[in-house]
């Protein structure tokens, strides 16, 4: 099981399993915006659909604190392509 944390000091959530960090999605936060630059998971744990859960939470998040994204990471553009209830935090 994973479990998907915000690390507001680091500017990233992170994505956890079995206690150890699997990876991360980091974010900068600004007026009303969040950029999305990038997210990584380790390749141990690749495949296992993490990436998606990070992208998830991160979104989630954004939602609930009224914030827009910018999606500059790939992974993170393609996943809301699939995934249109999100498009509108897109800024």
């Amino acid at each position: 099981m994973a479990d998907v944390l915000r690390n507001p000091e680091e500017n990233r959530f992170e994505v956890w399993v079995d206690g150890e960090m699997a990876g991360q999605l980091d974010y900068e936060a600004g007026d009303g915006v969040w950029v999305l630059p990038h997210t990584e998971v380790a390749k141990a744990f690749e495949g296992r659909g993490l990436a998606g859960e990070l992208v998830r939470a991160a979104l989630d998040e954004a939602r609930a604190e009224g914030v827009t994204i910018v999606p500059e990471c790939p992974y993170v553009a393609g996943w809301i392509a699939r995934h249109p209830e999100y498009q509108d935090l897109v800024a």
